[in-house]
């Protein structure tokens, strides 16, 4: 092995944050939350890589241990979903398509699943907090000259299904484009309930806001990203932390410190969904359960809450909100993000909506980015975040086009047995 090589553990805790240098005795200083903690690291490596071969073992063990304790639970949990469920022809079909559909795209779901084990760019299972769902995958460029942007992205999967791999495809792409990706991952239905959720999501933000800059980020270039439910759950967030900061109250992050939140075909106003989400499978009682009850939808509806005079002012606090929606998306109407960017311009906030004619909800998400080439979502969010950055857009300007992952009549197929 070479004496510059070092060794990192994939699966990562805040005390776990740190190097493994191939030098005799020397001390270690990492930067986290603001505080030094030095390290002392001692010995040297085997000739034979025999301490890599050590570290490479612990950092499997650790993957092996953590991939069956979410098996348990991710078991666990479907049981308990299932009797939620119940028997129903709605939602059993939409299962049966939703099979069919992942079966199609699988070609590209396994070249996407091989990097996302196997890369070094990619640090999976960060701890950014006490609860069992409370972890992040970073996604990081592959050269380390500067500070590099950052973006925060939140989930979907209708707040049942949602887990931080899904967006795997994004941070990679991203990556390649010397933007840094946190993907956060928080307590699903029936884990948890939408406060759950949000609590979980703010938590992970603040860890990405405080800590970001041990890995590169830039902590003065942060951006906010969701899609579908996870839209709707960062939106509450940002809006929540705002309406705290107006307040004056305590807060781990501030709303300035995010340059933009990107939302991605997300609801925004839980009373215009319900009735839409109960036809298409997702019960009114899964619903009303998850949003903890109709008396919760306020709360929970951000376009809603800026109605309220205390919001709507400190909604002046949010950072420009850009929108994206598909105007065939069938899972949330483009009209819920329509309304959204009213309301907000209504109160004074920076809104901005971009419609993408024809596209559906997993258009713009899984079928353009599987295809390659140009995406139109993807050089928006890029051109946004590198506005700034007359190098970077010169870098994207000569990027070549991206690989095809997926035959384009497998994509067609997809989209149209698309339970989404």
């Amino acid at each position: 092995m070479q004496p510059e090589q070092r060794c990192r553990p994939m699966t990562s805790t805040v005390s776990e944050i740190e190097e493994v240098l191939p030098d005799e005795d020397s001390d270690r200083t990492t930067l986290l939350n603001g505080e030094q903690m030095r390290r002392r690291v001692t010995g040297k490596f085997a000739v034979d890589g025999g301490n890599r071969r050590i570290c490479r073992q612990q950092s499997f063990g650790r993957e092996i241990g953590h991939a069956a304790a979410e098996t348990y639970l991710i078991t666990r949990l479907s049981f308990k979903l299932l009797r939620y469920l119940g028997v129903g022809y709605r939602w059993m079909t939409r299962l049966f398509a939703l099979t069919c559909y992942a079966m199609l795209l699988m070609p590209g779901f396994l070249q996407v699943a091989y990097i996302y084990f196997f890369s070094s760019q990619i640090r999976r299972s960060i701890v950014y907090g006490d609860q069992p769902r409370n972890r992040l995958d970073l996604y990081l460029p592959s050269n380390n000259d500067g500070m590099k942007p950052v973006v925060v992205f939140v989930t979907g999967g209708a707040w049942i299904i949602g887990y931080k791999a899904w967006g795997s495809l994004l941070g990679m792409q991203l990556a390649e484009r010397d933007i840094i990706v946190a993907c956060l991952d928080y307590r699903n239905f029936p884990q948890g309930t939408i406060s759950d959720m949000v609590t979980d999501t703010s938590q992970g933000i603040s860890f990405v806001c405080n800590n970001i800059s041990a890995f590169g980020g830039d902590p003065n270039r942060i951006y906010l990203m969701g899609q579908s439910a996870g839209a709707h759950i960062a939106a509450c967030a940002l809006l929540e932390q705002a309406t705290k900061e107006s307040k004056g109250e305590s807060i781990s992050w501030r709303v300035s410190q995010i340059k933009a939140y990107f939302g991605l075909s997300g609801g925004y106003n839980l009373y215009n969904l319900v009735d839409h989400f109960h036809n298409r499978g997702l019960y009114r009682s899964i619903f009303l359960s998850i949003m903890e009850g109709e008396e919760s939808f306020e709360k929970f509806s951000p376009e809603v809450r800026l109605k309220d005079p205390i919001v709507g002012k400190a909604a002046s606090l949010m950072p420009p909100i850009i929108l994206f929606h598909g105007s065939s998306d069938n899972s949330i109407p483009c009209d819920a993000s329509k309304t959204f960017t009213d309301a907000l311009q209504t109160v004074g906030a920076k809104a901005e909506l971009v419609l993408y004619s024809g596209k559906t909800h997993t258009d713009l998400f899984l079928q353009d980015p599987l295809r390659g080439g140009k995406d139109e979502l993807f050089d928006d969010i890029v051109s946004v975040i590198h506005a700034e950055d007359n190098d970077a857009l010169t870098k994207d300007s000569l990027a070549p086009p991206r690989k095809r992952l997926v035959p384009e009549l497998l994509l067609k197929l997809a989209r149209e047995v698309s339970p989404f």
